[in-house]
């Protein structure tokens, strides 16, 4: 099935397998729809990822998929790229990497290039049930918009890159999760996908796009790579870009 969707401005094109659909996808939204009967209150599921192994196009899917699987339930995706630091933070504040003092800006999308403290109290409040709302990032002004999306549904799928990641503050976001997904991948796969979707945004000559990724998202992929707590079901992305289920809940 080609699905397409407007992820943070960009329109990506996707295809998922038969095959997956029904082995991987159909029983998972399933499994979400069981979880919120025996609840009886809003589910969340989170899905964490390194850059560029497709997460948001899969939470959209999943939530276009959710009509048809599981029609009685209502499905909203959400991201956490909305909770960047504000651009203004990111151009005057700066860390020091091998010694060197780097401005924020220059390795945006680094778990420090995001407000933590916004990102838990949004979550904990999804978690309460009720209508609230979540922030989107706007590639065209780099900064969040605050409350664009209105979280009303009965299931909830959050992905993100460190929504598993397993280091002091970030380590405490799953307890908020009904359900984890974690996706992994190979780091030469990520990094050309990286670079095409660098590419495709910035529209910056090659040789800047490949001088960020190798710098800035290769940085995050070894840390979500090599730093990812275990998930209920773990996917691997193939090199024809599917993904095989590697592990599932309790095996």
């Amino acid at each position: 099935m080609e699905y397409c969707e407007f992820i943070n401005g960009l329109e990506v094109l996707a295809t998922y397998s038969e095959e997956s659909i029904e082995e991987i996808y159909v029983p998972l939204l399933k499994k979400l729809a069981e979880i919120h009967n025996k609840k009886g209150n809003r589910v969340i599921a989170m899905i964490a990822a390194p850059p560029g192994a497709g997460k948001s196009t899969l939470a959209s899917f999943l939530e276009f998929l959710s009509k048809d699987v599981i029609p009685e339930k209502t499905v909203k995706a959400l991201g956490m790229d909305g909770f960047h630091k504000r651009q203004e933070y990111l151009l005057s504040h700066a860390t020091i990497i091998d010694g060197e003092r780097v401005p924020l800006v220059d390795i945006k999308g680094a778990p420090i290039t995001f407000d933590l403290e916004k990102l838990r109290s949004s979550i904990e409040e999804v978690a309460k049930g009720g209508v609230c709302g979540w922030p989107v990032y706007d590639r065209v002004s780099h900064n969040p918009i605050e409350n664009r999306i209105r979280v009303d549904t009965d299931i909830v799928i959050i992905e993100g890159n460190y929504l598993l990641l397993d280091t002091k503050g970030w380590r405490d976001l799953s307890s908020y999760a009904d359900y984890t997904i974690s996706i992994i991948a190979g780091e030469e796969q990520l990094r050309k996908r990286l670079i095409a979707r660098k590419r495709a945004a910035s529209g910056f000559a090659m040789d800047k796009v490949i001088k960020f990724v190798d710098f800035s998202d290769m940085a995050n992929v070894w840390l979500c790579l090599g730093n990812t707590k275990p998930a209920d079901i773990e996917l691997v992305l193939r090199d024809d870009d599917q993904y095989t289920l590697l592990k599932r809940e309790g095996g």
